[in-house]
Formats: structure tokens, sequence, C-alpha cells
């Protein structure tokens, strides 16, 4: 085909895209019932599976026995494991070994080191039943109609096929008159060739006292999962499969970019969490019953290999998952600031003169992005010569004044053999395949397009060389990557993605991989970046943390980096969904995520523009996109009272700095998440459980995000058993949970609050990035619950570099009771290496929320020294409303430990 025809045929297909996608059509997708597997399987009840009692097995810490389906004429039997890793357990139903080939599991996904956390059972059979206990968690498998059900202290957490809809769609010969979609499907005139016939795996679990359940992201819908199933519910169920949706609609059970199959079912004492280890595509139903919520999953293919993560509480599912499939990578600090991105920044001098923006308004900022257009024809790690002559000297200008840049690497590859990627991966054989071996050509941003097949290892390793330099000619130190598309988006696929029949490493088809695909291409690519930084003479000897953002996500995509919820619009629907988006992922271990602040699609006015900013500061990923259509939106071509408003939204981030960086030092430990519900940190008051419209940022910022455009006021729920300060006025509020708090808003700040008994750090000084407050000394605002105590921390690091994790950092802890204000050694998970660090950092400032009012105070510190201390309504000009105490001044060494004693009534000296 001549260059002529191609680009013309490129230019069909990419506007047949636009067309069928700028506005969502339902008709593009699958739903369940043009779905063969799920049609099948869906609702079916009655199901005649058994536990053979002879067969049952206990050795140490797994379960063995044979499962028996007695419907087909010849009774089918399946392997039966159950094991124990202390409070999670593991069920695993597999067929046994047959002259079909195996049943797909996912590599790559799990922790290593699993097998030294399983702990043996204790436990007794019957002529009907096992029971068996591990610590506080009691199972009780019944043979004759195989449900197994789990208690932890006593209290039912869940129960497996209690309605009898477990079933494995076992393997077959065909045959003639075998039933519609056993082997073949069709869809929008896509053909889907199914070797093996039917695969499907379905199971019912119900979650007894349990009236809310929450995860299964990625889609724009609620927190607590609406019931789609049971009477007088008519609704698709949710789907877990990876797709390029080009414009969602809000309130859809329709899946996005991204699948983490993980459930959690919450009541008063109890959270339990689900983790179902398949990458196949999945459909879930909720069915709400007096009992407790009832659902239904159902897979395409693979094994079922479930986890139950039995807490008891919140932030112990979320810690047993951690365990799994491992906690959020430590991010590199300049990542934590604001990001600004645009289809597309046009050329050089536009990229200078959007950085310039930022520093001619007193605006902060860290990285600037470059999209598709920046390339040769859309061949990634190339540079349009016309528009980037000079990438190399753009970069370290940039980076003079503390920034980096961000450009898109998708993945899909332009078939050009002068093209160097192309060329390289297309001879060694490295790229997605077709049914019939040959190599798969699918239509993407560059027109004819292959697929590097990056199950394959040793395609991930040679990915990962491509990062350096030397072979991404343009490249420096300064430059991260954004992986979009990798989903992955093929234009002219089935639902714009690959086939299901495709082939993979080891001759793997691809409805077997297909929701764990982007996730290996955000890994492989982190690799790369991760080897770019092993250069000693450039990084120094502890490297440099990649960052790669990345659309596509699975379990596991937490330890590679952060995503972004994808392609929404400047509508005031998607910046309140955005909220219960970005909640859900952390709860289903994904905490470093974001939505396009403004809306990639679409032209937000002043109003709404503000308000997402002011939400969007709280966001763990901050960045500003838009589409390329959309005009420029840049934060200071609003006029000047937005341009005011949007600047100190960004700089109120920016002085949070330390405080999400100690919560992602957190996270990293311990998988708990940044952005928390309500019901997190107060699980047992049920009237927290629905709320969805505000979130605690750590334990000690709760924010009120406005989400209607003209509002003047908003109701705040302020839970029971704390006091809430605001955070612009200092007034305290007692909570009261079912009893909201009316407060009129305008359009200078939203609602945020601080929790009595937390202390944050913060850096007050305004600056042009982060990299420019690295000498600056800390705040620490001391809000204090209702006894007069408060305890809190700070860490700090390199902010870019491995060094960390060799014990080079500070992790600093705060305890005020008694009026005495302590600094000592953050006690460190077991295993972590104790932490030293040279620092000459100072906290300069404490701010103390609670105390009586109409009193006068000094401090006097360790070091015999006395300290000056402001007290009274209006001593902060952000807390005018408030009484507060400010000790100005302090000085005291954040490396050493210390003591800072308040003292009514005593002159300073």
């Amino acid at each position: 085909m001549d260059r002529g025809r191609a680009a013309a045929l490129l230019l069909c297909v990419a506007a047949c895209y636009f067309v069928t996608t700028s506005a969502f059509k339902e008709q593009d997708f699958k739903k369940c019932e043009t779905n063969g597997f799920c049609k099948r399987n869906r609702g079916v009840k009655g199901t005649k599976y058994s536990v053979d009692p002879a067969s049952v097995k206990v050795d140490g810490a797994e379960l063995t026995a044979v499962l028996i389906n007695s419907e087909p004429q010849e009774p089918v039997k399946f392997n039966l494991m159950l094991r124990a890793y202390g409070p999670v357990l593991r069920l695993i139903v597999d067929e046994q070994p047959s002259e079909h080939p195996g049943r797909y599991q996912i590599p790559d996904i799990l922790m290593p080191g699993l097998k030294q956390r399983l702990t043996a059972w204790k436990g007794q059979s019957t002529a009907h039943t096992w029971t068996g206990s591990v610590g506080d968690v009691t199972v009780k498998l019944t043979f004759a109609t195989f449900k197994l059900e789990v208690q932890v202290k006593g209290s039912p957490a869940v129960v497996f096929n209690s309605r009898s809809m477990f079933n494995v769609e076992h393997p077959r010969k065909k045959q003639e008159g075998d039933p519609e979609g056993w082997w073949e499907e069709t869809f929008n005139g896509h053909a889907d060739s199914k070797p093996a016939g039917p695969e499907a795996i379905s199971i019912d679990m119900s979650f007894p006292g349990s009236q809310h359940v929450y995860g299964i992201p990625e889609r724009a819908t609620n927190l607590a999962l609406k019931p789609t199933a049971g009477a007088d519910v008519a609704s698709e169920p949710y789907r877990l499969y990876n797709l390029d949706v080009f414009e969602y609609e809000h309130s859809s059970v329709f899946g996005l970019y991204g699948a983490i199959p993980v459930m959690l079912a919450h009541k008063k004492g109890q959270t339990t969490g689900i983790f179902w280890h398949n990458a196949a595509e999945m459909y879930v139903d909720v069915e709400t019953a007096k009992e407790g919520q009832a659902v239904q999953w159902i897979t395409e293919s693979g094994v079922l290999d479930l986890f139950v993560m039995t807490g008891p509480s919140p932030a112990e599912v979320t810690q047993q998952y951690g365990v799994l499939t491992g906690t959020t990578a430590m991010p590199q600090l300049f990542s934590l600031g604001y990001h600004q991105c645009r289809w597309n920044y046009k050329d050089e001098a536009d990229a200078f003169a959007v950085d310039a923006g930022f520093d001619e308004h007193n605006i902060p900022y860290d990285v600037l992005w470059l999209d598709i257009e920046h390339t040769d024809g859309k061949r990634y790690m190339t540079w349009d010569s016309r528009l980037f002559p000079n990438p190399v000297q753009m970069q370290e200008d940039i980076a003079s004044r503390g920034r980096k840049m961000v450009t898109i690497v998708d993945p899909h590859v332009k078939r050009d053999s002068n093209y160097y990627v192309y060329k390289e991966a297309s001879e060694k054989k490295y790229f997605v395949r077709t049914k019939d071996g040959t190599e798969f050509d699918g239509w993407c941003w560059p027109g004819s397009s292959s697929y590097l097949d990056v199950t394959n290892p040793e395609v991930r390793g040679w990915w990962a060389q491509q990062f350096t330099p030397d072979r991404y000619q343009g490249s420096t130190k300064h430059l991260y990557i954004w992986n979009d598309m990798n989903e992955p988006s093929v234009f002219n696929g089935p639902e714009i993605t690959m086939k299901k029949d495709h082939l993979h490493f080891g001759d793997v088809e691809h409805r077997d991989i297909h929701n764990v695909f982007g996730y290996y291409y955000h890994l492989a690519t982190a690799e790369g970046l991760i080897h770019r930084g092993s250069n000693v003479s450039v990084y120094g000897e502890h490297g440099d943390r990649p960052f790669v953002l990345s659309r596509a996500f699975f379990s596991g995509t937490q330890r590679v980096g952060p995503i972004w919820t994808g392609d929404n619009a400047a509508q005031w629907s998607h910046l309140a969904v955005s909220v219960p988006m970005v909640l859900t992922l952390g709860l289903t271990g994904l905490p470093f995520s974001g939505a396009d602040v403004g809306g990639f699609f679409g032209n937000p006015d002043a109003e709404l523009l503000t308000r997402w900013y002011q939400l969007g500061i709280y966001y763990p990923f901050f960045r500003g996109h838009a589409h390329l259509e959309t005009q420029r939106r840049e934060p200071w071509l609003f006029g000047e009272d937005t341009t005011r408003r949007i600047r100190e939204a960004i700089r109120g981030r920016y002085a949070l700095l330390p405080y999400i960086y100690t919560l992602f030092r957190h996270t990293n430990q311990t998988g708990i998440p940044l952005m928390r519900p309500l019901w997190f940190e107060f699980p047992d008051q049920p009237a927290l459980y629905g709320v969805e419209e505000e979130f605690l940022l750590g334990p000690g910022i709760l924010v009120k995000p406005v989400l209607q455009a003209g509002a003047q006021s908003v109701d705040i729920t302020l839970p029971e058993g704390a006091v809430w300060y605001e955070a612009l006025g200092g007034a305290a509020f007692p909570g009261k949970t079912g009893k909201p708090l009316t407060t009129a808003v305008h359009m200078d700040a939203i609602p945020v609050f601080y929790r009595g008994g937390v202390i944050v750090p913060r850096r007050d000084r305004p600056r042009r990035s982060s990299a420019a407050m690295a000498n600056d000394p800390f705040t620490l605002v001391v809000a204090l619950d209702g006894s007069g105590k408060a305890v809190g921390d700070l860490y700090i690091d390199d902010g870019r570099s491995f060094a960390f994790s060799k014990g080079q950092y500070l992790h600093r802890r705060f305890i005020y009771e008694h009026g005495v204000l302590t600094c000592d050694t953050m006690p460190q998970p077991t295993g972590t290496p104790e932490g030293t660090l040279p620092s000459k950092l100072l906290i300069e400032r404490v701010i103390i929320l609670g105390l009586p009012a109409g009193k006068a105070y000094t401090a006097r510190s360790t070091v015999n020294k006395m300290h000056s201390v402001v007290s009274g309504a209006g001593v902060d000009v952000r807390l005018a409303k408030g009484s507060a105490v400010v000790v100005r001044a302090v000085n005291l060494p954040l490396a050493s430990d210390w003591s800072l004693r308040l003292l009514e009534g005593v002159a300073a000296e």
C-alpha cells in the first residue's frame, strides 16, 4: 500500500474511532447477553458439586480434596486446595491433569515469599464437614453441597456457594449440536475462535450482615456498589475488562481502562476482602438481601484462585492485600507536585512559554508533559525535528528551574522497517501473534502497528534497554515516561482492543492475559528507567526511582507506578465521580492515582476549573490535562480572580507535600491508602458507609469538595469521636455523624478540616517547584483531641533514589500530651533498616489548635531556650475564626530528639 493510501486509511480509522467513542455508545461494547460465558452462567443456581469426604487430607497449612460435579453423564472431578497464610485464606479449584492443556495461571503478580507465611490448620472432620481454624479465623467446609463458611472471632464473614452458583465449564470435545457460542462467537463483525471451548468459572459469595460492598475498579460509579441483580433491579453486571473508552459515562457499571478483581465487604466490627487472582474477563453481580450482600463472580477462563483477607479492620485488609501483591513503590518527590499536560504542546516555543507562564504568575509546578504530537510520525522515542529541534537543550533548560519533563510512549509500534524499534523487535519475533502465528497488524495512532508481547520476560528485558540516551536519543536524566493506550487499544479491533484468540508467550491466548497486558507494559517501561538510573556516573550509586504513568492497570500495578482515571469530561458530574473512583482505587491497593483536573474533554468554565483544582490538590496524583481540540486552559487564562484562586490551591498542595510524602512512606510500608473513605478511619459508624462526597487524606485532613455549580453552602459529615478544626478559620466542631454541619462556601476555597489528635507537617514558604523547597523549614499543625493529645510523624529522604531502602532516611515522630511536644525516632516495621540521614532541617513554627482561649503562653525547649508564643483569634491569617497558639522561630533540629513545653502565664526571656 502506498503512503498516500495508508495515510487516508489511517484518517478514516481514526475518524471512525472519534465518532464512535467521543460520546460513549453502548453498542460498541459487549454486554452480558452478547458475551457467551456471562450469558450462560449469570444467575444460574442449583449446580451440583460436592466434596468427596474420603479425599480430604490436611498437611500442615494445606487442605486438599476432590470436588465432583455430578451433573454430567460422566461426573467430572476437580482438585480443591485450601491454604492458610495467617489471616489470609486461599481457595484454589483446578481441573485434574488430563489430555487437555492445563488452564492458565498468571505469574508475576503475587509477592515472593508467601510460602514462608503458611500457617498450619487446627482442624477436625466429621462425615459431613471439615472445620479448621487459624488464629481468630475458622472455616467450615460442607461436603454434600460444597459450601465454605469463613468466620472471624465467631462472627460470619463470608460464605461461598451458599446459593449453589459455583460452576466450572470443564474440558470437552467439540460435537455436533453444541450450544451456540461454545466454540466461536462474533461481535460487531469480529470473530473469536475458541479452540479450548467453554472455560468459564462462576462462584457466588455472601457477606452476612454486610450491607455495603466496595471495589472491583475501574468504573465511574458510586463508592458503595449498587445492586445489579435481584427483585426490581434491571442492570448489567459490573465488568472487569480493560478497554479504551474514549469518553466514559458517569454512574455506569461499564468497565474502563483497568481491572483489579478485589472486593471489600464491610459491617460494624468486620471488613472482609476478596481477591480473585485471574486476569481474564470477569463480570460481577451484586444483590442486596436481608441477611447481607450476595455476589456472583464469573470469569471467562483461567482457574479459581481466590484469596480471602479476613481483616478484621479495613486497614488490616489493605495490609493483607499488600502482603499478597505488594505495596506502593516509593515515588520521587517531584511526582507529588503539580503536573501540567496537554494534547499537545505544539513545539519548543510553546513548552517554554508555558514554563515561563508559571513563573510569571507565581504558580508552582514540577512537570511539563508532551503528548503524541511531539514524535516523528507517532514513532515513540523519537522527536519531530521541525517542532522540537533541540530536545536535550529544552529539558536541560526546564530542569535548571528544578523541573522535569514527561513524554508519552504507547505500546503500539509503527510498522516501519526504517524505525529501529519495529525493525529490531520484528527480527527477534517479539510481537503478539495472530491465531495462525503471524505478526499481528493492528491500527492505532501511527497507522499500521504491532504490539510487543510483554508477557514474555525476554521481550520485557529488551524493552527495558531502550530508555538509555544512546537508544532514546534526545532524552536526558530529567525525562520520565507516560504509558497510554495500553489496555491495549486497537482502533480496528473488537471493542477497540485485541482479539482474544491472538497468541502470546507460550502460545497463551490473549483472553487469558488481557487484563494484565497493560501491567506488563507498565512494568517493562519502569524497569527501563531503573536500568537507565543504574548509570552511577549520572545518578550516583543508589540509582533513580522510576516515574511511569499508566492508564491500564491490574493487581500489582501499585508496585510499578501511578495511574489516572482516563478520558473524563469537563462536567460537574465527572468532577463528582472522581472522588469515589480514586477512593475505590485506594481501597483496592492502588492509591497513587488521580483524575485529569478540569476534565480531558470539553471546556470548563472558571467556576468548574477552580473547584477542580481545589479538589485536585488532594488527589495523590495531581495533573491538569486536556484534549487536542479544547481551548487552552493554563491557570492564568481565566481572569485575575481565577488565577489567584488556582494559585492558592496549588500552593496549598505544595505546603502539604511533607504530609503527603510521609503518607506515601506509610502506604509504601503497609498498603494503607492515602485518600480514605470516612468509614475507613471510623469503621463502626454505619451512617458513614455510603458517604462518598467527602474523604480523608491520611488520618488527619478531611476534605469536602464543592461539586455543584453555583453552590452557596454544603452539608458536611464530621464523624463522631473526634474534634474537627477548620483548616481555613481554625474554629472547632465536635463530630456528629448523624447531623451534618451546614456551612456557607465561597469561591476562594473548599471546606477542609484538621482532625483532632493528629499532627500535620507543612512547608509554608511559596516556591516555584518541590526541588526549590528542599532546604525550607517545617511548620507543625498540632490539632488536639478532646483529651488534649495529638500524634504525627514526618518522613524525609533524598526524594529521588533508592538510598532510603538502605537506611538513608529520617522518620521522626511527634507526640503532644500534658502540654509537651516531643520529637523522637518513629518506630519502623519489622525488617526495615534503621534510618539515619545527616540533616540541618528545622522545625520553624508550631501551631496548636484546641487549647483554652484567653490565656497567655510561652514555651521552653530542652535546650532551656525560651520561645515567644502568640495566642488568640487571628494569630495566623488562616485561623482567623479560631483560637490558636503559635510558637514562632523555635528552630528545633528535625534530626535530634527534643521536647517543647508550653507554659501558661510565663514571660519570655
